[in-house]
């Protein structure tokens, strides 16, 4: 019998700071551009660190998504870093805090109250709620890391007819939730940089530590087809002599090591999975998936079904745009700012600035970004549309 139900789409969002805004160029060229001419519809919307901010605004704009990248557009570009990245007397004084703990409160080298008033301001959270209410959106996932166990936890706002699972085989939790801010800010706190954020009775923090890229959820909750957009470029390879790096140029690496490298991994382990699916049907025949899913139902273990997915990646080098735009272009800092900020966004001998590349939530630099991220979906517009469509 042919299944003539129309495929699930799942947008799947991963984190990178400040680089959430190739995202955006994205996002705006394929449901703002594209949009014009033929609804796209969006059955979920996965994120994790910035990508659950642009996710959560996407969701919350599904019924115009034209309309809706306008206003995400102009929200980058009016940032400014002094803003987003505030920092006064009162957290110089609370500096050790961050370091050795302590206190009557969880404390990051930055405010976070700027950003939390830029995301509660932001996102049309009313209407987040009807959308998925009124069945427009199947379901909205935000990833984060609970600071006390280090496991990922998946806050779940979904229409009541979805099953939502408990677990996940990556040992992630699920929990349905009213999705709002600090679900949102807590999933974006990267550690040390922003405080933890307080959500129930637990402490959590950046997703993007365990799950950057939540195609796991978007899976599990029925999507047949996965839009996924990453903000590193794939392979690439390290560029001229590297001087003895300082601390802040080795964190950048880091950052990229939890944040960035997971993309690939997770589309190549899908890529697998359809693989040995299809040789088992071409095979064993039609009925190979509905024997081995039987078998798995009995192990009280999840089906297996073929997901198609379609990736985009930055066709160039976010850390040595940074670098790039920290040289040509004048950022402008708060008064404490200034120049130790220029000194801590230490650029490699190799070009590199990827440190800068998550912290500089700066509208120059955010514009640079969403061009580069519209000109790539605009390179691949015939493959955008035939996924889609």
């Amino acid at each position: 019998m042919t299944d003539t139900r129309k495929p699930s789409l799942g947008v799947v969002l991963s984190g990178g700071g400040a680089r959430g805004a190739y995202e955006v160029g994205v996002l705006s060229y394929i449901f703002g551009d594209l949009a014009k001419n033929r609804v796209i519809d969006i059955d979920m919307v996965c994120g994790t660190s910035v990508g659950a901010v642009n996710g959560t605004f996407l969701a919350s704009t599904v019924d115009d998504t034209v309309a809706g990248m306008v206003h995400l557009e102009e929200m980058w570009l009016e940032l400014e870093l002094a803003d987003v990245l505030s920092f006064g007397l009162r957290q110089l004084s609370g500096v050790h805090r961050v370091l050795l703990g302590g206190g009557n409160r969880p404390r990051g080298i930055f405010d976070a109250r700027p950003l939390a008033r830029i995301v509660g301001d932001g996102v049309k959270w009313k209407k987040l709620q009807e959308n998925v209410m009124s069945g427009r959106l199947k379901a909205l996932t935000v990833s984060a890391t609970r600071v006390s166990t280090g496991r990922p936890v998946i806050f779940t706002e979904a229409r009541d007819d979805v099953e939502v699972p408990a677990e996940l085989p990556s040992r992630a939790t699920m929990h349905r939730s009213r999705i709002g801010p600090s679900h949102v800010l807590a999933s974006a706190a990267i550690p040390i940089v922003f405080p933890p954020v307080l959500i129930g009775n637990a402490l959590h923090c950046d997703g993007g530590l365990r799950l950057n890229t939540p195609t796991s959820p978007a899976i599990h909750l029925g999507a047949d087809k996965l839009l996924v957009l990453g903000v590193s470029r794939p392979g690439t390879p390290p560029s001229g002599p590297v001087r003895p790096p300082g601390a802040t140029f080795l964190l950048g690496k880091v950052l990229n090591a939890f944040l960035l490298d997971h993309v690939n991994a997770d589309l190549q382990e899908l890529s697998r999975i359809n693989r040995i699916l299809r040789d088992g049907v071409d095979e064993f025949g039609d009925g190979f998936i509905d024997t081995i899913n039987r078998n798995a139902s009995a192990r009280g273990e999840p089906p297996l079904r073929m997901i198609e997915s379609l990736a985009i990646h930055p066709s160039e080098d976010i850390g040595h745009l940074a670098a790039e735009h920290l040289e040509t272009h004048q950022v402008k800092f708060g008064r404490m700012l200034g120049r130790t900020f220029m000194r801590l966004l230490d650029v490699g001998g190799g070009g590199d600035a990827d440190l800068a590349s998550y912290l500089m939530f700066d509208g120059a630099f955010a514009r640079r970004l969403i061009e580069l991220g519209r000109r790539d979906a605009r390179a691949m517009k015939d493959e955008i549309e035939a996924f889609l469509y």
